[in-house]
């Protein structure tokens, strides 16, 4: 087998983040998301809900399939590292989990614009999602093979700029070529390409055959570049597996900072992702802008993460990633009480000129600190699991990482759709994701900078 370098290693390796962040920058946030809301309160407005209420309700529908979702993505990601390791084998999962993201972002082009098949839809967008996160599960268990402790930040910062990079450019794809606004023409003017229907909202739909076309292209120099070591030869079962993973979570008990930072990034972590899940719900729901300005939104968050991951590994480099991780959960806890606390009448209870745009204005700002900090947030978190890590159980010490960051991935889902029950506003249902992140900063009091691998 022809040796690769350590420089080539790292650019496949970066490449699954280039390859994957459309599912997260086009399905998750920017264009499905928002999409589905729209078509879920219509339909939810046809049943009779007044139009508050429908949209109340699309927002509750969207937070059952994200809770869904987060709880098989979370008990099971430790249990597939475990058996990786035992076998010395990620690349056959990373093929699999590949898979089932291509056809469940295939899945969405038959989505029916009037609603007739909602939930079908939810179950092809929670495949192609558990795809993805299970894939970056054992991808992310590379990393520590890739970097040492002074480097890893730099190189996982560089990971996630490159892809939000990507994601950028997708997006753009998306709206200047297929995207259509009311008018039936893309952002500049054009018809949806290849004669799609603009009517029949087929240049939206077309985002997820795009998102799983884009992944199978870009993954081919991952699977070049990225090798991986020699296989034990062993075959693990489900119960060698289960019992890793029970010893791996009792071991907690002497590791105090460890457990405090699993504990700690399953909170924050929550927290992110129900941003990342309803920020263009949001915007859909409680400012009414269109797809496309959701997407414009959506590109000037994703060149902001672009830039803030690069900084934020330097940043990793010298200051650690526990500093890096605080600075962010503090800006981002205040952009929450900047969203809840507006609306198209008011901004922190100040009342607002009829038809004022400062909303849309505070909102594009929010837009960039969450991508920019969301994405240095991530990164951090990354390299300080790598200080915690054992090389020889990477993928089951990221397994039980994956856990941490989705044993609780129903939390800011459903307490985001119990607050929009309540309080029957969207704009008040993100209120939960504050505490989220604050009980997270508490926690971190107790994990150490350094990390430890006993």
């Amino acid at each position: 087998m022809q040796q690769v370098s350590l420089r080539k290693r790292i650019w496949g390796w970066w490449f699954f983040d280039w390859a994957s962040q459309p599912y997260h920058t086009l399905l998750v946030t920017f264009v499905f998301s928002p999409f589905f809301a729209a078509v879920a309160a219509e339909h939810f407005m046809d049943l009779g809900l007044d139009d508050e209420a429908a949209k109340a309700q699309a927002q509750t529908v969207w937070s059952m399939c994200l809770t869904v979702t987060g709880l098989i993505i979370g008990f099971g990601a430790p249990f597939m590292g475990a058996l990786a390791d035992i076998s010395g084998r990620r690349r056959p999962w990373i093929m699999m989990f590949s898979l089932l993201y291509v056809l469940g972002a295939c899945g969405l082009w038959f989505m029916d614009p009037g609603g007739s098949n909602l939930w079908w839809m939810l179950i092809s967008f929670g495949a192609g999602f558990i795809g993805a996160e299970f894939a970056l599960i054992f991808v992310n268990a590379q990393l520590p093979s890739l970097a040492g402790r002074e480097d890893v930040g730099d190189v996982s910062g560089s990971g996630f700029a490159f892809g939000y990079l990507g994601g950028v450019i997708s997006l753009f794809i998306m709206l200047l070529l297929f995207v259509e606004q009311a008018s039936g023409k893309t952002l500049i003017g054009l018809s949806p390409l290849f004669g799609l229907d603009a009517e029949a909202r087929e240049g939206t739909r077309a985002v997820g055959p795009f998102t799983a076309l884009w992944f199978a292209v870009f993954m081919i120099p991952y699977f070049l570049w990225m090798r991986e070591g020699r296989a034990t030869g062993r075959r693990g079962t489900i119960g060698q597996a289960v019992a890793l993973v029970v010893q791996s979570v009792k071991n907690l008990r002497n590791r105090i900072s460890l457990a405090s930072y699993l504990g700690s990034s399953m909170l924050y972590r929550d927290a992110l992702n129900g941003l990342y899940g309803f920020g263009g719900v949001y915007a859909k729901l409680v400012l009414g802008w269109q797809i496309t300005l959701i997407g414009v939104f959506g590109i000037v968050a994703a060149l902001a993460a672009t830039l803030f991951c690069w900084i934020g590994g330097k940043a990793d480099r010298k200051f650690g990633p526990k500093a890096v991780i605080i600075a962010s959960i503090l800006v981002l806890s205040c952009v929450c009480l900047t969203i809840v606390s507006m609306s198209r009448e008011q901004i922190y209870g100040i009342p607002l000129a009829e038809g004022s745009t400062l909303p849309d204005a505070v909102f594009f700002g929010c837009g960039v600190l969450i991508g920019g900090f969301g994405g240095i947030l991530q990164s951090a978190s990354r390299s300080l699991m790598v200080r915690h890590t054992v090389p020889l159980k990477a993928t089951e010490s990221f397994g039980l990482y994956g856990l941490s960051g989705r044993a609780t991935a129903f939390l800011a889902p459903m307490l985001i759709g119990v607050a929009t029950t309540v309080t029957g506003s969207a704009r008040l249902g993100i209120t939960p994701v504050i505490a989220l992140f604050l009980i997270g900063l508490v926690l971190l009091f107790w994990v150490h900078g350094e990390g430890d691998q006993s």
